[in-house]
């Protein structure tokens, strides 16, 4: 437990000093990335407005080629939050301040999500998980701070996220000494180059929607839609909600080329980060006169990430995504339908609960879905960029449905949040997501395990085959060459015969010491076991054939060969026996009885211990290995009678 402690902590340092850069830097809480409005307008780039323009870009997809070396990249984050925190306004250049601008945002989140995903596959899927969630809960918390221009916020503390970059700035260089090395647990999806490059690809690609999106004009959007451009701009919010869905069609596209889990992933995570971003205006709004909006942020996220520390975080989330609906919908009937008036009549303490605990839904929902996507080394890019341009479109095409009785908006910087209902919807369908993600990445592991042990079994059985090879080569294989040799074409010949052949199959890693059936599919059970007939055996069958599969006859036979021998050797003289073969709808049974001595109690484990195994190994093991079971019912003078059954 120390041992696995102190490997951990440098990485737990260095993600929790990324999620202190994260608070510290101004984002959106949709994207959580600073993206161009999608929202076109027929914006144009000239000269430096394309540096400006390709910056995030460039700043997101070398961070995703770097995840190896995620450690670096929080600490580069904090070098430039700090140089710009320090350095005059104006220095280096517009265009070189806002390009900078950038640097930590992108680098700080793919560090920290890295971070997560190093976690999750060496072993420690509580703090990986809970480094997810805060990724997200640190983004909702810088919307919270004083001075956040995201929302209504009339104070400016600078000095506090200040104090964050520099605490974040000296966590990450402390754990960088100790995580100067390459992290391959980091890096991307395994397989061929192919497959490496397919999900940082992807997450590039999404950024870049901004570039063309943001270029569209009235008229091209009003051509999409069908409508003349008059139209279009009596309407502004259609104008948005188009953009917004062009991009989420074009984001989801590019989610599933990273693959199906990725996808679900994403799309979990973005409908959560949508619906998050109306209750939490409306609680930051009733709070903005109080102190209590960023202490509200806090809480919510130090419970959401307190509870996917244990094993249940999927249900634990699941109940989270209720809660919160639950506390909008009471919201919602408790004003009549209007709960922005809890924000224009500053109601605490309804607006502090909806923020705790859709906060701590927002940090819950993606830590739970984060452990689905650590195998394919996906978390970065789809709880990054993709998730996050993805929620950003959705927010956008939302606004086409916050509209009153006569199609138009309300006139009202709290219009979204009079609809508060559509985000307590929308929270439900994420946490019925992730419990889906969980149920998918259960069944997988299952899976994944079953196939270990199924490939750990083979492999012990080739060494014990091995092992055994030899020492049966040299003994008991030469007595059979040598009987046949001897004997000629008699009968025990012949068995010798058939037996060595057997026997090398066997070792070769393939067959039984039954001598093979007819070749393909099905043995007719009721013609072998009549073949089994003789002086003093008798066979009850059924009129018609009984098929059942090659192998399983041939097992099933061998079994009741196995049980006449042992009413030849200690039935008694004179003892004679029946076999009974019953075909029945979901599998056979075969009875084998005599009229012999029967079998004392205690003698099979005594017989056992001394290692004569016919009845354990010979009898039931051939059954057991089958999925089948075998009864053996004997009582001292009254005979013996075992009784063989197979599913079909």
């Amino acid at each position: 437990m120390n041992a696995s402690w102190s490997g951990r902590w440098p990485a737990l340092l260095a993600g929790l000093s990324g999620c202190l850069l994260l608070a510290s830097a101004p984002t959106t809480e949709a994207t959580g990335l600073p993206l161009f409005a999608l929202s076109g307008g027929g914006q144009e780039y000239h000269g430096t407005g394309w540096v400006l323009a390709v910056a995030p870009i460039a700043a997101v997809g070398l961070s995703l080629l770097l995840l190896r070396w995620w450690p670096f990249l929080i600490a580069v984050a904090g070098l430039t939050a700090g140089w710009e925190a320090v350095a005059p306004a104006g220095t280096g250049g517009y265009v070189v301040g806002l390009s900078v601008h950038y640097v930590p945002q992108a680098a700080a989140l793919i560090g920290v999500l890295a971070c997560a995903q190093s976690l999750l596959r060496r072993g420690a899927p509580g703090l990986g998980a809970m480094m997810a969630g805060l990724a997200l809960g640190a983004r909702v918390l810088d919307s919270a701070l004083p001075g956040s221009e995201t929302y209504y916020q009339p104070y400016s503390y600078p000095s506090a996220r200040s104090a964050l970059i520099w605490a974040g700035l000296a966590g990450a260089l402390v754990a960088l000494v100790r995580l100067h090395r390459v992290d391959a647990q980091a890096a991307g999806p395994p397989g061929g180059t192919r497959q490496r490059w397919r999900v940082p690809l992807a997450g590039t690609l999404v950024m870049a929607l901004a570039l063309p999106l943001s270029r569209l004009s009235t008229a091209e959007v009003a051509a999409l839609m069908g409508v003349d451009a008059f139209t279009l701009q009596r309407h502004p919010y259609a104008q948005v909600a188009m953009i917004g869905a062009i991009a989420l069609v074009l984001a989801t596209g590019l989610a599933a080329l990273a693959g199906l889990r990725s996808l679900g992933g994403a799309l979990t995570v973005a409908t959560l980060q949508a619906a998050v971003v109306t209750p939490l205006g409306l609680a930051l709004y009733a709070l903005s006169r109080t102190d209590l909006a960023w202490k509200g942020a806090l809480a919510g996220v130090v419970l959401g990430a307190s509870v996917v520390l244990s094993r249940w975080r999927v249900a634990v989330a699941g109940g989270l995504t209720v809660a919160a609906a639950t506390a909008m919908f009471i919201a919602y009937a408790a004003t009549t339908g209007h709960p922005e008036r809890i924000a224009e009549r500053q109601r605490v303490v309804p607006a502090l609960v909806i923020e705790v605990l859709m906060t701590a839904a927002a940090v819950a929902v993606v830590a739970a879905a984060a452990p689905s996507l650590a195998p394919r080394g996906s978390i970065p890019a789809v709880l990054g960029p993709l998730a996050g341009v993805m929620a950003g479109a959705g927010w956008q095409t939302l606004q086409a449905t916050y509209v009153e009785a006569d199609g138009l908006p309300r006139s009202s910087t709290l219009n979204a949040q009079s609809h508060l209902n559509t985000s307590a919807l929308l929270t439900l369908v994420a946490g019925a997501a992730v419990g889906g993600l969980g149920v998918a990445h259960y069944l997988a592991e299952r899976w994944a395990e079953r196939k270990r042990a199924e490939q750990i079994r083979r492999e012990a059985a080739a060494a014990e085959r091995d092992r055994l090879a030899r020492p049966i080569h040299d003994g008991v294989l030469q007595v059979l060459a040598m009987v046949q040799r001897q004997d000629g074409g008699s009968q025990l010949a012949a068995l010798a015969g058939e037996q060595e052949a057997a026997l090398r199959r066997l070792l070769a890693g393939g067959g039984t010491l039954v001598p093979d059936g007819p070749a393909g599919g099905r043995t007719d059970l009721r013609a072998a076991l009549a073949a089994l007939a003789v002086p003093g055996v008798e066979v009850a069958t059924p009129a018609e054939a009984v098929p059942l599969a090659g192998p399983k006859a041939e097992e099933l036979v061998a079994a009741v060969r196995s049980a006449l021998d042992n009413v030849r050797r200690h039935a008694g003289d004179g003892a004679r026996a029946w076999i009974l073969l019953e075909d029945e709808t979901d599998g056979v049974r075969v009875t084998v009885r005599d009229d012999g001595a029967g079998i004392p109690a205690g003698r099979l484990a005594e017989a056992e211990r001394d290692g004569r195994l016919g009845v354990v190994q010979s009898m039931r093991g051939r059954i057991t290995d089958l999925k089948g079971t075998m009864t053996i019912d004997s009582r001292p003078g009254d005979g013996t009678e075992v009784e063989f059954w197979l599913p079909r």
